[in-house]
């Protein structure tokens, strides 16, 4: 006879192996905290070290400003990383040890390239 024991603890093994998703108002979301979070940290060092989202003065309106674009460009590019890491990971058929630190960098350099596809769509619609 089997043990009661060993089915529990195969549940519970296989329960702790999930990442759980986020849910907004009852949605499903499909985006994983943990990749969020190292999307963050990536757009911080970009912001930080490569200075991607400079300051323009010093009074407190130009602080005001900077510093809602600044999180504004940290949403945008955590949300980027949340949504393309694990697309691009599944395409590209990686590893998954590699799945954190390609969130990082797509959190990185997902500002550049919103920039260059936002001025390519502004272009294409002939806005100035």
């Amino acid at each position: 006879m089997v043990e009661p024991t060993t089915s529990a603890t195969v549940t519970m093994v296989a329960a702790t192996a999930t990442v759980p998703s986020l849910i907004a108002f009852g949605v499903p979301l499909g985006l994983r905290p943990d990749v969020l979070l190292a999307g963050f940290s990536g757009a911080l060092v970009a912001i930080i070290l490569l200075n991607s989202v400079p300051s323009t003065g010093d009074t407190w309106r130009h602080l005001i400003a900077t510093t809602s674009r600044r999180m504004a460009v940290v949403f945008a590019s955590a949300l980027t990383a949340g949504y393309l890491t694990p697309m691009a990971l599944m395409i590209g058929n990686m590893p998954d040890p590699l799945f954190l630190s390609s969130a990082f960098a797509v959190g990185g350099g997902a500002q550049h390239v919103l920039r260059m596809a936002i001025a390519r769509l502004k272009t294409a619609s002939g806005g100035v």
